[in-house]
């Protein structure tokens, strides 16, 4: 068990732990949640050169250096999540949640080595503990709520890794193992179920590194945005 499974398990008990002691206190909940996340990359579009497996510059077919164009894609990725939050207040309340969550999204590389631009696509797949610190307003069944998330990055398909390497030297310092980002949104509750519906984004990048290309900022910088609708169950 890594670091970041330990904190997230440490996490979990611990809004548990408070949970037990305030489950008869006025205006407070606990309960279990799940549902879905539409995710997607951005990063605009840069040109960067392309190096091969020992680290120098790839030459295509004209003998020149090869910049190729990495660009973001509008496609969205679809990924699970689930986990526990806690709820202390009633009309004003703070909502502490640990959840685990699967997100992803896409771009594409424009290699120009050959003599006609070929594109790939490259898909990417990841899961975070995602640990939301949320401040809420209620009114009848209806919330509406907002407030920071960190997130820790446990696995990865490796496609993100795989695509980079061809485009930095420091590809380890290149992807953050952590990020921080916010949750805004909406919900509705039914008796002991909850509905909600969240849009996320984020302040710190999921992969970045300096390129030697033409673009404006001479960096790539990727980001994640989501949407996120999970469905509630209060257990006391």
């Amino acid at each position: 068990m890594n670091t970041l499974t330990k904190v997230a398990c440490i996490c979990l008990l611990c809004i548990a732990a408070v949970g037990s002691a305030q489950a008869q206190k006025k205006g407070f909940a606990f309960g279990i949640k799940g549902g879905v996340n539409l995710s997607r990359l951005t990063m605009g579009d840069v040109f960067t050169t392309r190096y091969d497996d020992a680290g120098n510059p790839y030459l295509g077919y004209n003998g020149q250096e090869v910049k190729d164009n990495l660009k973001q894609s509008f496609n969205t990725k679809t990924g699970a999540v689930g986990g526990v939050y806690a709820r202390f207040g009633r009309t004003l309340f703070i909502q502490p949640e640990v959840l685990v969550s699967t997100k992803g999204g896409s771009f594409d590389i424009i290699e120009m080595g050959k003599e006609q631009p070929v594109t790939k696509t490259v898909n990417i797949k990841y899961s975070n503990i995602d640990v939301p610190l949320l401040i809420g307003l209620k009114g009848g069944p209806f919330r509406i709520l907002a407030g920071p998330v960190t997130s820790f990055r446990i696995g990865d398909n490796q496609k993100l890794r795989d695509a980079f390497k061809y485009y930095t030297s420091d590809l380890n310092n290149s992807l953050s193992q952590a990020t921080f980002g916010y949750q805004l949104g909406a919900g509705l509750d039914l008796g002991s179920f909850s509905l909600d519906v969240r849009k996320e984004g984020s302040f710190t990048n999921i992969a970045s590194f300096e390129t030697s290309g033409a673009n404006a900022s001479g960096d790539v910088k990727q980001k994640i945005s989501s949407w996120q609708v999970t469905l509630g169950l209060k257990i006391f």
